[in-house]
């Protein structure tokens, strides 16, 4: 009788494994909506930043920014996604992963074709393309310049000839596009200028970043290298990957408090410094399971949490200038 209970049990998984999942569900792990963040929250900060010296809010625009930045993301996660698997770099098919690395898994699991994530990825670009020329005749032409270095690099992150994404330039390029670039545009469309503020406090969401990019590598270590993705950790190891982990994150919360200390900065900022406890609760997770790709799974999920909070609170700290200058 147990023989045959287990039998049903075994049925009754197999069946549920076989159920076919939701398009819409497949459509959003594809999207990774987890990893868009760090592409909104600078937009809102570079906006808030440009109101909170004075400029004037155009509500239209200002939504068109955080519009464009997130579907261009999307677009750069779906070319990431399906190139890393036509390069063969994200082919884990069995067990347990983390979560916050290695892809999507939609295209592993057969939920989706690389071609389909291609032709969506084309449409987002697409729809960025349009924000940026229509903000461009709007606003100026440095928002092209800023709009076109963004788009090629979210392309050529992984799409060949130049694939730097693979060459040991992706966490640099990374740390400019989601730090100045987004920061920069956003508030030239606000205020019609470029202004060092908004170059200063952008290093912070820029390095946290860099920061987030370094521990997702460091589980991939060994499916980067046999797919010849050469980023930093796949080059020095998962120990330098750790070291420039934490780099990033001490400069980060180390130009929060100068520039917030020296009133360079809205004093405000250094709301941001809330989020270190948990940055350091990450990286000792992150030491301690270094070679377990499944028990760093926490410390990458604390990374996202600790930019969020920290943007977060330099986004609360120009509303605050803004209302208390």
């Amino acid at each position: 009788m147990r023989i045959r209970s287990e039998n049903v049990t075994n049925m009754n998984a197999g069946r549920d494994r076989a159920k076919p999942v939701s398009v819409l569900i497949v459509w959003m792990r594809a999207l990774r909506l987890h990893f868009v963040g760090p592409s909104i929250l600078p937009a809102l900060l570079g906006g808030m930043i440009a109101w909170a010296n004075g400029y004037p809010i155009h509500l239209f625009h200002f939504v068109l920014v955080v519009f464009g930045v997130a579907v261009n993301h999307f677009g750069l996660n779906l070319t990431d996604d399906a190139l890393d698997y036509r390069h063969a770099v994200d082919l884990q098919k069995g067990g347990e992963k983390n979560f916050f690395t290695g892809g999507s898994g939609v295209l592993t699991e057969g939920l989706l074709k690389d071609s389909q994530m291609l032709k969506a990825a084309a449409l987002f670009f697409g729809m960025t393309v349009a924000i940026g020329i229509y903000l461009t005749y709007a606003c100026g032409w440095p928002v092209l310049a800023l709009g076109l270095f963004g788009m090629a690099s979210s392309i050529f992150y992984t799409a060949p000839p130049v694939r730097f994404g693979y060459r040991g330039f992706g966490e640099l390029g990374l740390l400019v596009n989601f730090g100045p670039v987004i920061v920069l545009g956003s508030y030239y469309v606000q205020a019609g200028t470029l202004s060092r503020e908004p170059l200063i406090a952008s290093l912070v969401p820029g390095l946290m970043m860099w920061s987030m990019i370094m521990i997702n590598e460091i589980p991939d270590y060994e499916e980067d290298r046999q797919g010849g993705k050469w980023n930093l950790v796949a080059r020095f190891g998962r120990e330098t990957g750790a070291a420039l982990y934490a780099a990033g994150l001490f400069i980060a919360y180390g130009v929060l408090a100068v520039t917030g200390f020296l009133k360079i900065l809205s004093p405000y900022v250094l709301l941001g410094l809330v989020s270190l406890p948990l940055a350091v609760q990450s990286f000792v997770i992150m030491k301690r399971h270094l070679n377990d790709p499944l028990a760093m799974a926490p410390a990458n999920l604390a990374m996202i949490r600790i930019h969020s909070l920290t943007c977060a609170a330099m986004i609360a700290a120009y509303f605050i200038e803004g209302i208390f200058p």
